[in-house]
């Protein structure tokens, strides 16, 4: 089948195509997401109530409003990242219950299951707890984790592109974690310690490495991202394990680096650090990549007719992104609205070009690319009203 993108001479609206079969509304994935945010969220409740039970819902409250800190400045880096080609809402939340919820309770029962595993085989003995913070937590929760950003790209394969929208659904799912891990951790310090053991978790869990869950779980986002670009299908699970590895290597070495180490912070800074600069430094240049992709697909259809060559960069790069923005704040709220959404609608217009000119197109793709020349001539035709 080959793409549908007909040169409009006079009349930008081109014909409309003759299908066998309408095609589905690009909304895949929306019933698992339903069905998955209610499941979540009632594995959510039993955890909060596992953690009142444990801590007492003041000490919950206490370690819950803390816990917002560090989550926050994690949601703001994803915002960030995810704001070139936006994923659907409820895909994001999808991924966030999954970790606040669904992961920690997995790791939960997991742990559970050690200890009445070990009082059975050795009554009074105590866990090891070097090996449950360097093996047991690394391998259970980047695996909890994992299993939810593969969710949504079995359930939501139009709306995951490769590497940034693996970085994006991995990051929010670990902010969902580390949430609820910062709420245990917050609490219990403040139940057995007081203000000043509390004091101290924060410090070093909410200000020095808030983005320690989104680093590991990271290697299995973009690696999901990487098989995706890479047309899917089986070998996305070769990806997966391969990421996997990557991130319960990585867990590992920053819980041991903890354990272990003599100069806490002095690993810190020559360890932890670096690989966080590492990170950001590759962030920017897939976001760049991103830009790339964006422009020189859509000027293939302003080649076509679809766009002029100053729609293309009012489209396809930032500061074009920006004077359209204002130019439609100083219009009217509507105006603003469809702007935003012919943004989107022609980013995600770029991405779906490019599944099909890299090979990787199946008839749902070509249904998607009419689906959006379609919104794009849409929103077009309002603005311009």
């Amino acid at each position: 089948m080959t793409s549908v993108a007909p040169e409009p001479a006079q009349n930008p609206s081109p014909a409309p195509p003759i299908w066998t079969a309408p095609p589905k509304a690009r909304s895949g994935g929306l019933a698992f997401a339903i069905i998955g945010i209610v499941v979540a969220a009632f594995v959510g409740l039993l955890v909060v109530a596992y953690l009142a039970v444990g801590l007492g819902v003041p000490t919950l409250l206490i370690g819950s409003v803390l816990a917002l800190v560090p989550l926050a400045l994690v949601l703001l880096a994803v915002r960030w990242v995810d704001r070139w080609e936006p994923e659907p809402r409820w895909a994001l939340w999808f991924a966030f219950l999954w970790g606040a919820a669904v992961s920690v309770a997995i790791a939960l029962v997991v742990d559970l299951g050690v200890q009445l595993a070990l009082a059975f085989a050795e009554p009074g003995g105590a866990p090891d707890e070097a090996l449950q913070a360097v093996v047991q937590a690394p391998f259970v929760e980047e695996l909890a984790k994992g299993l939810g950003v593969l969710l949504i790209f079995a359930f939501s394969r139009s709306h995951f592109d490769g590497p940034v929208d693996g970085l994006v659904y991995a990051a929010t799912v670990a902010a969902g974690f580390a949430f609820t891990e910062n709420v245990l951790y917050f609490g219990a310090a403040l139940a057995e310690g007081g203000a000043e053991t509390l004091g101290a978790t924060f410090v070093v869990r909410g200000l020095f490495s808030p983005f320690a869950h989104v680093l590991f779980t990271a290697c299995t986002g973009l690696a999901i991202g990487i098989g995706a670009r890479r047309g899917g299908g089986a070998g996305v699970v070769g990806w997966f394990l391969l990421g996997l590895l990557g991130a319960v290597l990585l867990h590992a070495l920053w819980n041991g680096s903890l354990t272990f180490a003599d100069d806490a912070i002095g690993l810190y800074f020559t360890v932890q650090v670096p690989i966080f600069i590492a990170a950001i430094v590759l962030t920017v240049l897939l976001r760049r990549q991103e830009v790339r992709v964006t422009r020189h697909r859509l000027a293939e259809y302003g080649a076509a007719g679809w766009f002029s060559l100053a729609e293309v960069e009012m489209l396809a790069t930032p500061g074009g992104r920006r004077q359209a923005k204002a130019w439609a704040k100083a219009q009217t709220p509507a105006r603003t609205r469809v702007m935003k959404q012919l943004i989107t609608d022609a980013t995600h217009l770029a991405f779906t070009r490019q599944r099909i000119a890299t090979g990787l197109a199946s008839e749902r793709t070509f249904a998607d690319e009419q689906a959006l020349l379609d919104a794009v001539v849409v929103d077009r035709r309002i603005l311009l009203s």
